[in-house]
């Protein structure tokens, strides 16, 4: 069986992020990028299927500059078979990422396709559903347990009341939720081992999809900073503070 992981390359989290000063963005120059979270998580969960002997092959796929060459070396340090990228320089947008990964499963043929529930840049959580409303298939999101077994995907859901169990029948859309796994360390082995693997490029026009922005951005602005805390004698003055002034009780 064949697994197909879409990585994105965003801004490490550990970094803090700075709002252009013409407002038309994030600045990422000179700033450390690196596979989105749950895409890793999508990565390793795909790996453990393989080493289980349920899958035959990993696929790591992502959609982006050139530069997103780097994380689909890590998704193949960490375990993927080999990687795609669809390289392209446009600004890309759920609708977009959807529609050529489409592409991209058409001509593969994977029975499932794991990615995270969302990008921690722009935090849309749209492509996985998207894409599986392209596609026509099943889909689970926010996995926090994914089994193969008899043609069926069974996943453990994270939903607002707890947990949700549902199958689905392959060929599947899954989501990854943070308590899925633990990504393992990439070893430096791995990390060697992977730069011999096999890479392909191409890009949205081998794969007939318009990749051109649907939405405007007009204006990125940072938060409003946090106002001072102040200290209440007792719960009377609290109480009189949040009825009053907050106007919360």
């Amino acid at each position: 069986m064949k697994v197909l992981v879409p990585v994105k390359r965003v801004v490490d989290y550990n970094v803090k992020v700075r709002v252009k000063s013409d407002q038309t963005g994030v600045d990422i120059a000179n700033v450390k990028m690196s596979m989105n979270p749950f895409d890793e998580i999508a990565v390793e969960e795909a790996t453990r299927l393989k080493e289980k002997g349920a899958a035959a092959e990993v696929i790591a796929v992502s959609c982006g500059v050139a530069q997103a060459q780097e994380t689909l070396r890590t998704a193949m340090a960490i375990g993927a078979d080999r990687g795609i990228l669809v390289q392209t320089d446009v600004e890309l947008q759920p609708l977009a990422v959807a529609k050529l990964l489409k592409a991209v499963v058409d001509k593969e043929q994977p029975q499932l396709v794991i990615l995270g529930k969302q990008a921690i840049d722009d935090d849309a959580n749209q492509t996985g559903q998207m894409l599986a409303a392209l596609l026509d298939w099943p889909q689970a999101t926010f996995a926090s347990k994914v089994e193969l077994a008899d043609g069926k995907v069974t996943v453990t859901r994270e939903v607002d009341g707890g947990l949700e169990t549902i199958a689905l029948t392959l060929p599947a859309i899954v989501t990854t939720d943070l308590r899925l796994n633990e990504p393992r360390y990439v070893t430096l082995p791995n990390i060697m081992k992977a730069k011999k693997k096999p890479l392909d490029t191409v890009t949205a026009q081998d794969l007939g999809v318009d990749p051109a922005p649907r939405l405007k951005t007009l204006k990125v602005s940072e938060p409003p900073g946090r106002k001072a805390g102040i200290k209440v004698a007792d719960v009377a003055a609290l109480v009189d503070k949040l009825k009053n002034e907050a106007k919360v009780v």
